[in-house]
């Protein structure tokens, strides 16, 4: 699926319905990360006028995801956790090209981004096939489609724009720096743990 090398162990389910409270605040804070991101991306690169644009609403998509999450947690009585570091995402980010040109820097972080998103569809999909909650299968089996929308805004936009880099070629990296990353996780109730 996506592209991604390993799929995650269907027994992360399980681990995740024994905390939902748990997964429930590192989803929130997960989708506010990916609004923050969103506009770090604007900020850096403003001008490019459709990216601008397209990542505008994908902030405000990922804002509206926090609240949806936030409400579910209210509604079931829990209390939104304090802010999760996220390991899995810190080393993707170690992937990432910190020097080069400009355009090089976009084209990593647009694909660091993209592979983010591959990699909570995935698991999305996962949750909304195998979690036993009516409402939460439901609200994974949306967000799948959502994420699996803004993974193909990322890896457009990092094609679009990355004239003199190799996208595809750099994209396949990622994919295999991915693959040795994700044999790490699975074994928490976090979305990417």
């Amino acid at each position: 699926m996506l592209g991604l090398k390993l799929a995650t162990d269907p027994r992360w389910v399980d681990i995740v319905e024994s905390n939902i409270e748990e997964i429930l605040t590192d989803h929130a804070w997960c989708e506010q990360k990916a609004a923050t991101n969103a506009i770090t991306i604007i900020t850096q690169n403003s001008e490019y006028e459709d990216l601008v644009t397209d990542l505008l609403e994908l902030a405000k998509e990922e804002l509206g995801h926090f609240q949806m999450v936030h409400d579910i947690i209210k509604k079931r009585g829990y209390t939104l956790g304090r802010e999760r570091k996220d390991s899995y995402v810190n080393e993707l980010y170690k992937f990432m090209n910190k020097g080069g040109s400009r355009v090089q820097s976009m084209v990593d972080r647009l694909l660091f981004s993209a592979m983010i998103e591959a990699r909570s569809c995935e698991r999305f999909k996962l949750l909304s096939q195998k979690i036993k909650d009516p409402e939460l299968s439901k609200f994974y089996h949306e967000l799948m489609i959502s994420e699996a929308g803004h993974y193909t805004l990322f890896i457009g936009f990092a094609r679009k724009y990355g004239q003199d880099v190799d996208v595809d070629r750099r994209w396949q990296e990622l994919i295999d720096f991915e693959a040795e990353v994700i044999q790490r996780y699975g074994k928490q109730e976090t979305i990417h743990g």
